[in-house]
């Protein structure tokens, strides 16, 4: 029996190691996208110098991706561009989740008018197409980086919001809160020293899920024109501008296309072991 099982056992370490490899080398892509965003512009230091003799070009040893139609280097762009399509994502998804948090604790463990009038108002952001409303907002408050963060921010809260309030609900009846309510300790501290840490896997994938998110609406209103501005290194405004070129330089197009795939992929897939460890510490063994 013993021989028959070291086979097993040792087919099961194979296949396992499928998914541990998929998980460091997505680790490794959203790391070295985060180090990009932070020091990109040391790597890369003049991502906007023109070359207009030189125009737009193929790849090169002197251009690995290439350039664009104003003979500016398309890696360089694609290093430096990393911030502002990491930044924006990074504020949408901590807002959105402090914002939910917030008002999913007091919706599901104070309930009675709070909970009501909460989930009316998650109730008509759900109603609203979402993106249509961003491109609306933006569009006619005059576009801009950080006003098409905000607007992401509020129309991404709900979704935290009836997240949290639902593992509220789930949590509120176990015996470790009703302890503490015996024990007499007020409800806010109930709620954030004791309620609270116990959701904290789920925020956690609910940040990285929400990352992804993020990255594409906003990616998808600096391709519209409605984020950064011209010029400005950005994947999303990179892809508008690198469609133009397609039969002149398909790098152009495609180099930030794949980053904001791999990127967005990488952040859900990390998202969903973080929060699968989480929730497996402290469980009996």
């Amino acid at each position: 029996m013993s021989e028959a099982a070291a086979p097993l056992g040792l087919a099961e370490e194979r296949i396992g190691s499928g998914p541990g490899l998929l998980i460091g080398l997505c680790w490794g892509i959203v790391i070295g996208v985060m180090v990009l965003a932070a020091f990109g512009e040391w790597i890369a230091p003049n991502p906007s110098a023109q070359d207009l003799a030189t125009g737009v070009a193929g790849p090169s040893a002197a251009h690995w991706l290439g350039t664009d139609d104003l003979g500016r280097d398309v890696l360089a762009r694609l290093i430096v561009g990393a911030r502002t399509a990491v930044l924006g994502p990074v504020l949408i998804t901590l807002g959105s989740a402090l914002i939910g948090t917030l008002l999913g604790l007091l919706a599901g463990y104070v309930g009675g008018l709070s909970d009501s009038v909460i989930l009316r108002w998650a109730d008509l952001m759900f109603a609203l197409p979402g993106q249509l409303v961003a491109i609306v907002v933006v569009g006619v408050l005059g576009g801009g980086y950080f006003l098409a963060v905000a607007i992401l921010i509020v129309l991404s809260s709900p979704y935290d919001t009836r997240l949290i309030r639902a593992a509220t609900l789930e949590q509120r009846p176990r015996a470790y809160i009703e302890a503490a309510r015996v024990l007499g300790l007020p409800g806010r501290r109930v709620a954030m020293a004791h309620l609270l840490p116990n959701l904290v896997p789920l925020i956690i994938a609910s940040v990285f899920l929400g990352f992804a998110y993020a990255l594409l609406a906003l990616a998808a209103l600096s391709f519209l024109g409605l984020g950064v501005g011209a010029g400005t290194p950005d994947w999303g405004r990179m892809l508008a501008e690198g469609r133009t070129l397609l039969f002149k330089n398909p790098a152009a197009a495609l180099a930030p296309g794949a980053m904001l795939i791999l990127t967005a992929a990488s952040m859900n897939l990390v998202g969903d072991w973080l929060a699968e460890r989480l929730s497996d510490r402290g469980r009996a063994r």
